[in-house]
């Protein structure tokens, strides 16, 4: 069966600065998302990272679908409505539009859609980052689909030995979308020259070159590109498909690790921390990302499982915690 995964993801409201909703806040996009997505959506999963809320729906009515982004345009609209009324920090900030002209995209909320025929085992990872840009996940991908160094499946999986094709997008390029395509391992060089520019170069999707399916797909949203302003950070989310032709979650997790996982946070660079789900940081510094990993089975979504919700991903978390702070200690040294 075809199937089209969408989230959709927005800040428009959070308790004491850019922390997290309020239950009563993600109470009301739920509702609004199950009761208007009836006969429409097959199944929703609504979460969120920090203060940012995403929608995670299963459908069958294709990618940029008016249907799916208008229920999540209204469900952030009664979100922003209950923040409001509780008075509650950024209420309603991403939603930079009057009214609704059809599709999200260009309105302030990101996007990360893509639409696949279900395998018969279908599971995928689902990334939000918080406090960061579009590039945060530039180098975890180009380590998971190009490198052997760290996904050795790429030497050793004859699905995977013909490489992957690398889709980036120009982001400071506001006029339209301005992409370039290369494909791994020819173009290594190149993918690699662009994306060390994060800040304008960033993955947009990524297919296999055997079968020629999607594999992963990011949400390329330059607040500030809509605004003329900057506003905030971009947060973005991320799809992406595992096993088979494809990486498994190990070999995309681990990339997380690398050392020169570097990310814009204002003005300046930190690590990305991987959290767990289940906690919100109360502080606003370190640039965060979260990971749930889904299977569907005809549409449906299992019980998320908290990919980094574990003893090893507890150390790797706290010593890049304590980079973080010792970063700060420096700079307020010098």
């Amino acid at each position: 069966m075809k199937v089209t995964l969408s989230i959709l993801k927005a800040d428009v409201g959070s308790v004491g600065g850019h922390i997290c909703p309020s239950a009563e806040f993600m109470e009301s996009v739920r509702k609004t998302v199950k009761e208007d997505g009836k006969g429409i959506i097959i199944d929703s999963f609504v979460s969120h990272n920090g203060d940012d809320v995403a929608i995670l729906a299963t459908h069958q009515q294709g990618i940029n679908s008016e249907k799916i982004h208008k229920i999540a345009w209204d469900a952030f609209l009664a979100g922003t409505k209950t923040a409001k009324a509780q008075g509650l920090y950024g209420a309603g900030q991403d939603l930079l539009k009057d009214s609704f002209s059809g599709n999200v995209k260009g309105m302030g909320p990101a996007v990360a859609e893509m639409e696949f025929e279900e395998r018969p085992d279908e599971p995928f990872l689902f990334f939000a980052a918080d406090k960061t840009d579009p590039g945060a996940y530039s180098l975890p991908l180009y380590l998971a689909f190009a490198d052997p160094m760290y996904n050795s499946g790429l030497l050793l999986s004859p699905k995977m030995t013909k490489g992957f094709k690398f889709t980036i997008m120009d982001v400071e390029h506001s006029d339209a979308d301005k992409v370039i395509e290369l494909n791994a391992p020819e173009d290594l060089y190149l993918i690699a020259a662009l994306l060390r520019d994060g800040e304008r170069f960033v993955v947009e999707s990524i297919h296999s070159r055997d079968t020629g399916d999607q594999a992963a797909v990011v949400s390329t949203t330059r607040l500030h590109n809509i605004a003329g302003k900057y506003i905030g950070k971009d947060d973005p989310v991320m799809l992406v498909r595992i096993e088979g032709a494809f990486p498994n979650s190990e070999e995309v997790l681990f990339s997380f690790i690398a050392e020169r996982t570097l990310v814009m946070k204002r003005a300046r660079r930190s690590r990305l921390i991987p959290v767990t789900s289940d906690k919100t940081l109360q502080v606003e510094g370190p640039s965060a990302v979260r990971c749930l990993k889904f299977w569907l089975e005809e549409g449906k979504l299992t019980k998320p499982l908290d990919v980094f919700n574990d003893a090893f991903w507890g150390d790797i978390r706290q010593r890049i915690f304590m980079e973080y702070l010792q970063h700060w200690k420096e700079l307020f040294a010098a």
